[in-house]
């Protein structure tokens, strides 16, 4: 359901002329990371519920696990880049083409994807050379990085510092970047005198403000709790929620706050529907 979501958006924003801009662009790519994103867990994680094949070897392991850590790092990043869209779109809309061209898309989706890979990349090289001596068993339903670090009999120390630094670069600042964004987003539609004005103005931030809710919601609920014997544990209904529903829910997010998401979805489907009825008579 969240592949589909997620493909049937980029296939409409793709076939839709009138979506070629940058908040679609950005759109695009979050679908792309969501579909990246459950296709590295939710399939091990239905082999494990469906057949009970419960096992997985050291590198695949590894590569779940840094998959995973990246994707998070892009998606902080590029939701970040997306506050930034509405931030010109809603504050400086007289300059919305000029400031957001294609140019400077393109950067801020590349420095995303490769700021969240470059992030992710010392925990996979550091955690492969560490020793797992204490048990083969993973307490979780995919190959998380605290779960590893409980099995692991080096000294953590390193990760456990690298982890608070990387953390105030991955989360704490994207946070800080979309808080400033929308502060002056609010200010400015607080201060537009018609209601009609302010309720258009927000409507064209209120499916990525959902969407920002829901991720650092999530996030709070994993990483922000008390280091207990039994975190690993009160972590996975949370994860479970970050890994598998919100990849589902961002498209449904957009496409029914977006109202020019849903005429492309009915002029493709009516294209289809009239293709059909040409086909058969």
């Amino acid at each position: 359901m969240a592949v589909l979501g997620n493909l049937l958006v980029i296939c409409i924003v793709c076939a839709d002329r009138h979506l070629h801009n940058p908040m679609y662009f950005f759109l695009t790519n979050l679908s792309v990371l969501d579909i990246s994103s459950v296709t590295n867990t939710v399939p091990k994680l239905l082999e494990i519920l469906l057949t009970q094949g419960n096992t997985i070897s050291f590198n695949e392991c590894f590569l779940q696990m840094f998959c995973f850590l990246s994707s998070t790092a892009v998606e902080f990043w590029l939701l970040t880049a997306m506050a930034y869209d509405r931030y010109v779109a809603i504050c400086n809309p007289l300059h919305y083409t000029l400031i957001m061209n294609k140019k400077v898309c393109a950067v801020l989706v590349a420095i995303s994807w490769i700021a969240g890979f470059l992030e992710a990349l010392p925990y996979y090289i550091i955690l492969s050379h560490f020793s797992f001596c204490d048990s083969n068993v993973i307490n979780h339903f995919f190959c998380d990085l605290t779960a590893l670090l409980k099995l692991s009999c080096t000294d953590t120390s390193v990760i456990d510092i690298m982890t608070l630094a990387e953390g105030a670069f991955t989360a704490f600042i994207p946070f800080l970047l979309t808080l400033i964004s929308y502060v002056f987003i609010i200010s400015t539609i607080l201060s537009i005198r018609s209601t009609e004005g302010k309720r258009k103005a927000f409507s064209t931030c209120s499916s990525h403000l959902t969407v920002i809710i829901l991720l650092y919601g999530t996030i709070i609920g994993v990483y922000m709790q008390p280091k207990t014997v039994d975190s690993v544990n009160s972590n996975k209904l949370p994860t479970a929620f970050y890994v598998v529903t919100l990849p589902l829910l961002n498209p449904l997010i957009y496409s029914l706050r977006s109202k020019e998401l849903k005429v492309a979805l009915k002029k493709v489907i009516s294209r289809r529907t009239t293709f059909s009825a040409t086909e058969h008579f």
